[in-house]
């Protein structure tokens, strides 16, 4: 398999998730990490970008609410190289009606190999990583060579 390199800045572009049961477990996560979230680009699903930003008196550029598409967003966003990094607060025993969308998006990040935290222990052992404030390269598949050659030309 053929592998491509996506470069990471030391000021990660990060996206903030929460279902709704998870809000506030998230903000409490992130006014703890205020300083460290500061020195990055920070994008979040509609409400939780509200909450955080007036929160953390931090700019939190916002997506669609996630049920109304904000998690596809977010995962275009991630598949677009516009997102470095996800936590995603999400509640496991709650069934969403967008549980889809959910699952794409973790897929989203998986897919592309960012790293993401899906409770605070991971969030905490993540943020306070050396390679946090770094340049960092990523491996990914290179998904255009890996094709098969009838789905590159469209041709069966």
């Amino acid at each position: 398999m053929n592998y491509t390199h996506i470069f990471m800045q030391p000021s990660k572009k990060i996206a903030l998730v929460a279902h709704d049961n998870m809000k506030a477990n998230l903000l409490d996560w992130a006014k703890y990490n205020r300083g460290s979230l500061a020195k990055h680009h920070l994008f979040a699903t509609g409400t939780t970008g509200g909450l955080l930003e007036r929160e953390l008196g931090i700019k939190v550029s916002r997506y669609h609410s996630g049920p109304l598409g904000g998690d596809q967003q977010i995962g275009a966003a991630i598949a677009e190289q516009d997102i470095d990094f996800l936590i995603f607060f999400w509640d496991p025993l709650e069934p969403q009606p967008h549980d889809p969308d959910v699952k794409a998006l973790l897929r989203m990040a998986v897919v592309w190999n960012i790293p993401m935290a899906c409770n605070r222990a991971s969030a905490d052992f993540l943020i306070s990583s050396s390679l946090m404030d770094k340049a960092y390269e990523r491996q990914v598949p290179d998904y255009q060579t890996n094709r098969p050659a009838s789905a590159r030309t469209g041709n069966p």
